[in-house]
Formats: structure tokens, C-alpha cells, sequence
């Protein structure tokens, strides 16, 4: 079959099962590690930046959280330009492109820890690259969106994000133990020494890079002779472009700042969170739970949004969980430099990740019926054809859904920033999760107003 796909009717019952189905989940299914290993290059220096101090690297604690921080940033709005690139150049192609990139961060910070003088500028460098992998979240999930009927799409694009963003889980996982051993042996630098008081040990902190180049090449080369291009989905940025006089984009811009904007900044700010307020733990024996707890849920949101026919409904209750769980945080950290319980803070902080998890998958439910629905009625006022009103609601779905996670993504810059700043201010970090509150209320209210009320405007 040619890579070029000119005839695509997903919600055509009888091609979907006899042509459809099996080369859309062929898709999926080459979209999954590729996307699990670009969230691993960009949630790397969460993990990374734990362990410089501790070779020689002489960074201030705000330096390290600015490193920690500047990865989000750059793959937020590297996102913004991604949301439009499956059009313009297809799904196959900007895959491949996208995916070899991440191979500049991974192979950098491979180079650049083995020198303890490495400027910090060349570290700010490298970590604003790792922002490739954050990227490729908002293309590939507009890709996988064109593939599936509205049926589906739920639990599509949930075991796509669900099992993609396990890669934040397997960075920190994974990093920890591999920089233990000298797996690359000679090639692959020599080691570190690790000091902390009396104990010193060895380190090969450069594996933290190294060990996803040749997982990259491989993905890199089953996008490109697996995947495919579908020629519905070509669109210009002008025609995509209407997304932003769209209201139920920006108000879904909000709500997915809610979900997956909070399991981007908790995952990149856990370690250095948890350092900072208990002291005697090792932030880096914990902090891949949270993440593989909210990627394992990811499905699940979108699955029970498919299955209850309603994603707002989930996205309700997963806000009034986040706001009841940040109030256990706030009763577990410590006050004044006394009291404080790890194991409470730690639990309600997998309870945050779980609900991110959940509401990630039904808030990428309702974003694609929100716009079906939408088109539909033109169609039904005859300022549409049906077909007209299917391809328009397809490439506006998936420019919302990659848009949104743009947007989102600057959470994982602005949590961790909040907590150094909620330091500096007042020296404890009850601030931050007061904002965070008072944010998830201001969620709640939008998503029942326009979503999930009896009468609401766009009922999804």
C-alpha cells in the first residue's frame, strides 16, 4: 500500500472494519514509543539535574530549578508550531523528522556532564533542546486523531498520550539504574565520582543521554517505513488557523492546563519539591511513581469518557479529586521547618498524578466531539456540506488537540517556578499550592458551564 493514503472514511462503518481499522492502529501503534521516547528526552533532566551537585557541578539550587524548569518552556512553545506541522508536511514524514531530532539532547547531555566546568550556559542550552520531545507530543497526537472515528477517538488518543507519557515514568526509572554501570564501556566515557559526606561511589551520568540514542534511531526508522500519510488531512497553516477565533479552544486551553499542564510540572518538579521539604529522602527512589500511575490512567479517562459518552462528566469529578488532594498536600508538608509526613505528601501526591492521568484522557474526548458537533449543526443549517463539515471538524479537532498541549505544557515551566518562587517570597512552598486551588476551581466552574451542565453550549 502506498504511504500516501488518498481515501480515509473512518466513520464509515464498513470501511473502517474491513480497511481502516487495521492501518490506523498500525499507526498507533508505531506512534506509542516513538512519542514514549520524546517524553523521556525531555523529562530526562528532571532526573539529571538531581544528580549534578553531587559530581562537582557547582549550580545554585535556583540555577538547578531553572534547568529543571527549561525544558517545559522551550517544549511548550515548540509545541505551538508542532500542532500545525501534521497538515502541512503528513503524518509519516513530520514523525520521522521529529522523532531523529531528539537524538541532538540525548547524544549533548551525554557529552556535557562528563566535564564538571561544562558552562552553564551550554547546559541551558541543551536542557531548552530537550523541549524537541516535548514538541512532538502535540503533532503526534493530531496525527493519531485523524486515524479513528469519533467512537474511538477517546480511547485512541488516550493509549497514544496514556502509554507515551509513560516516558516520563521510564526516564526516572530507568536513569537512576543505568547510571550505575558503565554499559557503553569504553565508548562511553569514564566515570564520575559521586560525593555526599563520607560516601563517595561512581557514576556514569552521561548513560542518562546515551542509553535512548539507539531506541531513537529504531523509532525513527519504523515511522518512517510503517507509517502513513493520510491526504485528507493536508491543510495549510491559514486554513488550521481558524482554531484561535474559536471560543471552545481557548476555554479547552484552560481546563487542559488543568490535567496535563499539572502532570508535566509535578513530574519535572517532584525530586526537587520533595529535597527541599524532607530531609533524609531520596527524592529519585520515588519520583517515577507518580508519572507511571498518571500514564497508566491516561486510557482508562479516555476509555470511561467513550464509555459514558462523556468526557466532561469525567473531567468534573477529576477536578474535584485534584483540589481535595492538593489540601492533603498542604496538611502533610512541613510548617515553620517542623512536622511534616513524607508518606501522607507522597500518597496524595499519586492521587494528583492518578486524577491528571484521567482528566488527560476524557479532556482529549471532548475536544474532537466538541467540534463534530459543532460542524454538524452548519452542516444541519446548509453552511456545510456533510462532507465539508467532516474534513473541517477532523483538522480543527486535531489542531485544538495539538494546540491545547501547547498551551498545557507551559505548566511544566510554571509549577516549578512556583514553588522556588513561593520560596523566595515566604519561604515555604503553602503558596504555590494555594494558586494551585484557587486554578482547579476556576477549571471546574468552566467545564461544568460549557460542558458537562444539563443545558450546557457545547454538552460533550
Amino acid at each position: 500500500m502506498s504511504k500516501v493514503i488518498t481515501h480515509w472514511q473512518p466513520e464509515d462503518p464498513q470501511f473502517w472494519q474491513q480497511t481502516g481499522k487495521k492501518i490506523a492502529k498500525r499507526n498507533l501503534w508505531i506512534s506509542i514509543p516513538a512519542l514514549l521516547l520524546a517524553f523521556a528526552i525531555w523529562q530526562v533532566w528532571s532526573v539529571a539535574v538531581v544528580n549534578l551537585p553531587n559530581i562537582g557541578f557547582t549550580y545554585t539550587e535556583n540555577q538547578l530549578f531553572w534547568l529543571a524548569a527549561l525544558p517545559a518552556l522551550s517544549g511548550a512553545t515548540l509545541r505551538i508550531f508542532y500542532s500545525f506541522m501534521v497538515p502541512v508536511f503528513g503524518g509519516r514524514k513530520w514523525t520521522t523528522i521529529s522523532t531523529a531530532s531528539l537524538l541532538l539532547p540525548a547524544i549533548g547531555l551525554g557529552f556535557a556532564v562528563q566535564n564538571n566546568q561544562t558552562p552553564y550556559g551550554v547546559m541551558v542550552l541543551l536542557a531548552l533542546l530537550c523541549g524537541f520531545g516535548g514538541g512532538n507530543f502535540s503533532s503526534s497526537m493530531a496525527n493519531i486523531s485523524f486515524f479513528f472515528p469519533k467512537a474511538e477517538k477517546g480511547t485512541a488518543m488516550g493509549l497514544n498520550a496514556g502509554l507515551g507519557n509513560l516516558g516520563v515514568s521510564v526516564v526516572q526509572f530507568v536513569v537512576p539504574l543505568i547510571i550505575t554501570v558503565g554499559v557503553f564501556g569504553a565508548f562511553g566515557g569514564e566515570a564520575q565520582t559521586w560525593t555526599k559526606g563520607d560516601v563517595t561511589k561512581q557514576l556514569w551520568l552521561q548513560n542518562a543521554g546515551f542509553i535512548w540514542v539507539p531506541l531513537i534511531i529504531l523509532s525513527t526508522l519504523a515511522a518512517w517505513f510503517g507509517m502513513n500519510d493520510l491526504a485528507d488531512a493536508k491543510a495549510s497553516f491559514k486554513e488550521q488557523a481558524i482554531i484561535f477565533k474559536r471560543k471552545h479552544n481557548w476555554i479547552m486551553c484552560i481546563i487542559y492546563l488543568g490535567t496535563f499542564g499539572s502532570f508535566l510540572g509535578f513530574a519535572a518538579g517532584f525530586a526537587l519539591l520533595t529535597k527541599s521539604q524532607f530531609t533524609g529522602i531520596d527524592p529519585v527512589k520515588y519520583a517515577f511513581v507518580g508519572p507511571l500511575v498518571s500514564a497508566l490512567a491516561r486510557p482508562v479517562g479516555g476509555m470511561w469518557a467513550d464509555k459514558i459518552q462523556s468526557g466532561a462528566k469525567v473531567t468534573q469529578w477529576v477536578f474535584i479529586g485534584m483540589i481535595l488532594s492538593v489540601i492533603g498536600v498542604i496538611c502533610f508538608l512541613p510548617s515553620g521547618g517542623q512536622g511534616g509526613h513524607f508518606w501522607g505528601f507522597f500518597a496524595c501526591f499519586v492521587a494528583l498524578f492518578a486524577l491528571t492521568g484521567l482528566g488527560n484522557g476524557s479532556t482529549f474526548m471532548q475536544i474532537p466531539v466538541i467540534f463534530l458537533n459543532l460542524h454538524q449543526k452548519l452542516a444541519e443549517q446548509g453552511l456545510e456540506t456533510a462532507e465539508q463539515a467532516r474534513l473541517s471538524a477532523a483538522k480543527e479537532g486535531a489542531a485544538v488537540a495539538g494546540f491545547t498541549g501547547a498551551f498545557a505544557a507551559y505548566g511544566g515551566f510554571f509549577i516549578p517556578k512556583s514553588y522556588s518562587l513561593s520560596i523566595e517570597l515566604s519561604g515555604n512552598v503553602m503558596g504555590a499550592f494555594v494558586g494551585f486551588i484557587v486554578f482547579y476551581t476556576i477549571c471546574l466552574v468552566l467545564n461544568w458551564w460549557y460542558y458537562a451542565r444539563k443545558d450546557a453550549e457545547a454538552k460533550c
